[in-house]
């Protein structure tokens, strides 16, 4: 099932856009991405992992020291990034 992203604006959603196509490039390198569910009215952008990041034992770093990091650099506005589809860490 696919979500449309409705509760932003197109500026808004190109400026999210823009800060994940700082990260992708590495995402892709190892067969993942990010697509953008939703920004929640308490600004979390929801994110689904594709690919090779779904099911990475590491998605849950890549995250939030890569995607949410470069999400949060260039967009002060939204306060967290998380995923619907993390795969939990093991230990």
């Amino acid at each position: 099932m696919q979500m449309a992203v409705t509760n932003i604006d197109n500026e808004f959603l190109l400026r999210i856009e823009g800060a994940l196509d700082q990260i992708r490039p590495y995402l892709e390198a190892d067969g993942g991405n990010v697509k953008v569910l939703e920004v929640t009215d308490d600004m979390v952008l929801r994110l689904e992992l594709l690919g090779a990041c779904g099911a990475c034992p590491m998605s849950t770093m890549t995250l939030k020291a890569g995607v949410e990091q470069s999400v949060l650099r260039a967009i002060p506005e939204i306060k967290a990034v998380e995923a619907v589809n993390l795969t939990p860490m093991h230990q």
